[in-house]
């Protein structure tokens, strides 16, 4: 059975259409609620509680309303955060010992999209199997539990105090970050309020970046998909490095302080390369597009690379059945197991500058031995339920491509999971021969559906 709501990273889409619209989202409450119900035998007289949290997008107050009507419906308990970053409720989810979290984040869409997304009591996403329960459940009828079983609703009144107290304690107590100017970009998104003052209180001046959201500016030319804002800075204020987040806070690039930009695989060999010292590492867990260059560093240092599906679930399910502790998307997702459960910008950041920090190295040497290849990667908007995979032309492109790089590149086609777009990436040593190769087979695509 397929899902028909959730995607790679829960349920997500423009707001006021479907279904991120108050009446489907209040059913989704319900029906994750009735889901915790069934799934969780409690003690006679308590119900299930769940954390919701929240990004910066405006929408985020008719959506927590309607999420929390939901599960009180349901008979379940709610713990409101506010804006938290998405890896901070997963935290605070398992730190409270709740049934689940939610987050309300459109991640590092705009404004004007969002989403929902769900963690298990351990601080994980949600499987494939409970997810299905809860697609099961919307369609069945919304039944109000009795006025003596309804759920409650409270907040949490220190859940950023509790975050920032767990960030800094991964990193080693030995060290910190006096001395160092960092430019700290949170995209106007629920970082916010968090990260500056994580790298404050471990020693850092900080010049802070998308730091006063308006509920409209959420990642809007700032944060890691934009990072061009905190290149400017960087070199602007003459800081040591940057870090920019995204709107949920659990994307990661970051700048050295020449303006040079550093993205998930470069940041994950250098935490994975720091770690070697220390202990072994039988492998680190990537995706389909994680770059053959880092495959090949990776290679040098004994480690190998596993290649999950797109999407940071995907890439916590290998770690966990392969017993890894690190992983990570080039998007900026970066999981350390031996310090959270989730992919989390800030801890991530502080893994590279620990690792920077014990080395004496700037991010240029620590990235020394590993030389990406050249990706293009293309987003090509497509109908809904557009087949093509079985296209003659897309085909035909396809197959051009991988006979001109002649074994020295890949070519990958994936539908994303969050938006109606056909991803279309080349990767090869000659940078030129990518981009014309990449272009030609987007091209197809466009012709393909355009007909």
């Amino acid at each position: 059975m397929g899902r028909k709501y959730f995607g790679t990273d829960g349920v997500r889409g423009r707001v006021g259409k479907a279904p991120i619209t108050p009446d489907f989202v209040m059913r989704l409450g319900y029906a994750a609620g009735a889901t915790l119900v069934a799934r969780d035998a409690m003690p006679a007289g308590e119900r299930p509680a769940v954390l919701i949290g929240k990004d910066t997008r405006i929408s985020g107050y008719m959506l927590e309303a309607s999420l929390e009507a939901g599960f009180a419906a349901a008979g379940v308990d709610v713990m409101l955060c506010g804006p938290m970053p998405t890896p901070a409720v997963a935290y605070l989810t398992r730190a409270l010992r709740l049934q689940a979290g939610v987050v309300i984040s459109a991640s590092h869409n705009p404004f004007d999209d969002n989403g929902i997304k769900f963690f298990s009591a351990q601080g994980t996403k949600l499987p494939d199997a409970v997810e299905l329960d809860i697609e099961g459940r919307l369609e069945q009828p919304m039944i109000c539990m009795e006025s003596a079983r309804l759920g409650k609703a409270r907040r949490v009144d220190d859940a950023a105090g509790r975050y920032i107290e767990f960030c800094k304690s991964t990193f080693p107590n030995d060290l910190d970050l006096r001395g160092l100017k960092i430019v700290v970009d949170s995209a106007h998104g629920a970082a916010y309020h968090v990260a500056p003052n994580v790298f404050h209180e471990l020693g850092a001046e900080i010049v802070g970046v998308g730091d006063t959201p308006n509920g409209l500016n959420i990642n809007h030319e700032v944060g890691a998909t934009s990072p061009e804002a905190l290149r400017r800075k960087v070199l602007e204020t003459g800081a040591d490095c940057g870090i920019a987040l995204d709107g949920d806070g659990d994307r990661l690039v970051m700048s050295d302080a020449a303006g040079n930009l550093y993205v998930g695989d470069q940041l994950l060999y250098v935490i994975a390369r720091h770690r070697t010292r220390s202990q072994k590492l039988a492998g680190v867990a990537g995706t389909l597009m994680s770059n053959l260059g880092f495959e090949h560093a990776l290679g040098r240092l004994g480690i190998a690379l596993g290649r999950a599906k797109v999407g940071d679930r995907y890439v916590l399910e290998m770690m966990q059945d392969r017993s890894w502790i690190l992983g990570g998307e080039n998007s900026g997702h970066i999981i350390c197991l031996d310090r959270h459960s989730t992919g989390d910008g800030i801890i991530a950041a502080l893994q590279v500058l620990a690792a920077l920090r014990a080395g004496g190295e700037t991010l240029t040497q620590a990235c020394a031995d590993l030389q990406l290849y050249p990706q293009k990667l293309i987003n090509v908007r497509m109908p809904v339920g557009f087949d093509w995979a079985a296209d003659d032309g897309i085909k035909a492109a396809t197959k051009a491509a991988e006979v001109t790089l002649d074994g020295a590149g890949r070519v990958l086609l994936r539908p994303s999971g969050t938006e109606p777009v056909l991803r279309v990436m080349v990767e090869g040593e000659d940078g030129g021969q990518v981009t014309l190769q990449a272009e030609a087979i987007a091209g197809a695509v466009r012709a393909a559906f355009e007909a």
